[in-house]
């Protein structure tokens, strides 16, 4: 982890800069040729894909088996049941307090407007299945989906190399009550949900995190009418630390994110080169204890400890860099959280690590990355719905807000939309229709 000490506004852009995503043009194409195939051959390519990429011989197909489904549950450790079960529960209850409300509106007399949330009919949710099986960004989508009633949710996640699929993922989605599970990953996943195969149902909007390929693919979806929850990237976090934060605490932090991959990023800033010091040291001693320590290490090649000269000034550089995970160890957390306009979710003070967030607290963990926190939410329970307005007319309404639009249309030269406008109010006048009136 490289230290800057006082770095000018001036150098801030360069510090700011995510890891470069190497031979971009080359994955982009390799995506492509991808989609391409999974148009053409459908499930055909999808299981050669599974044998190139995973090492799996899926003879019995792409589709989890309902005796798969059903014997997944024996193969979880009764303490990890209970754990899932906690977590599903808090991020319901989180969610649930997000049901929209259907509000009617009279904007003038006899004009009534409303607005209803529709869930979006076919959801895709994308889990990978890798070296870590991200069974926590299933109850993520998971829940969310299943409050929205969307009818119909599609799981695809890369199958082991024995063709199962990893039965921690299988309990979640058998917890969540979706069935339809494909042996599917990488960009070949969201090609079958962007387009749909004998197997795989298309879909109309798909949601999950994943490796750039993975990343290409979503993007290369939405070219084919396919909405997605967010541009992504990798995973990052930054923390802001004072003279209160403990070193411990704030390595535990860094790393927790840093061991997600090896283009994960992590930053540091703090007005206090002694926490900065043991800090740095904290990582170096803990690191050694990690499982994953390799990819923690690649990750922190790319990461900064930064020496700034106050909170409001370690802030303003947050809020420009627009983190992902934003750690507030600071003394007084409520306030300087009252400053931040660009991160996608924030954790505040010594006691709360991020890690709370990306698995039980409540809060989702499907956030915008590389910068795009600061024009993008993360994901929730709107996710997962669509809004519709609606509008009716009685006469005493098209009275009122009749003249209005005529006026309107004419200056815009749009004679048709004033002429709808001017037919109804002389067949009005004329007593030709029915004076209606809003039920």
């Amino acid at each position: 982890m490289q230290l800057f000490q006082y770095p000018s506004q001036a150098e801030w852009g360069a510090l700011q800069q995510r890891a470069a995503q190497q031979q971009a043009q080359d994955v982009e194409q390799r995506v492509q040729q991808i989609f391409t195939d999974v148009r053409q051959r459908g499930d055909a390519a999808l299981l050669e894909y599974a044998q190139q990429f995973d090492g799996a011989e899926l003879a019995n197909g792409l589709r989890v088996s309902p005796e798969e489904l059903a014997a997944a549950a024996a193969q979880v450790p009764a303490d990890l049941q209970t754990a899932i079960r906690l977590a599903h529960a808090n991020i319901l209850r989180f969610h649930q307090a997000q049901v929209p409300q259907e509000e009617r509106v009279e904007t003038m007399p006899g004009v009534l407007c409303w607005r209803r949330a529709v869930p979006v009919q076919r959801v895709g949710l994308y889990i990978p299945g890798g070296t870590a099986p991200l069974f926590s960004t299933l109850l993520m989508l998971g829940v969310p989906a299943r409050l929205a009633t969307c009818p119909e949710i599609v799981l695809c996640t890369p199958p082991q190399r024995d063709g199962s699929v990893n039965p921690i993922i299988l309990f979640t989605a058998q917890l969540l009550g979706i069935s339809i599970i494909i042996k599917a990953g990488g960009a070949q996943a969201i090609a079958a949900l962007s387009g749909g195969t004998e197997s795989v149902p298309a879909v109309d909007k798909i949601f999950g995190p994943g490796n750039r390929y993975v990343t290409a693919a979503k993007q290369l979806a939405t070219r084919y009418g396919v909405a997605i929850d967010m541009p992504a990237g990798p995973s990052e976090v930054l923390v802001i630390a004072d003279e209160s934060a403990n070193p411990a605490f704030v390595a535990a932090d860094l790393l927790s994110q840093a061991e997600h991959g090896p283009d994960s990023q992590v930053i540091l800033l703090s007005d206090s080169m002694t926490v900065l010091e043991q800090t740095k040291a904290e990582v170096a001693r803990q690191l050694q204890e990690l499982p994953r320590a390799k990819v923690a290490t690649q990750a922190l090649t790319e990461s900064r400890v930064i020496l700034l000269r106050s909170p409001e000034e370690m802030l303003y550089f947050s809020n420009q860099y627009a983190p992902e995970h934003l750690i507030l160890a600071v003394r007084n957390p409520e306030q300087l959280a009252e400053g931040v306009t660009s991160a996608g979710s924030v954790f505040l003070g010594h006691l709360t690590p991020e890690a709370a967030g990306d698995y039980a607290s409540g809060t989702n963990h499907t956030l915008p990355t590389n910068g795009y926190a600061r024009n993008y939410s993360g994901v929730s329970l709107d996710s997962f719905f669509k809004k519709i307005t609606f509008q009716r007319l009685t006469a005493e309404g098209l009275l009122n807000v009749g003249p209005v639009v005529e006026t309107m249309a004419e200056a815009e030269g749009l004679r048709a939309h004033a002429r709808a406008i001017t037919l109804r109010l002389e067949a009005l006048a004329a007593g030709e229709v029915n004076n209606e009136s809003a039920s």
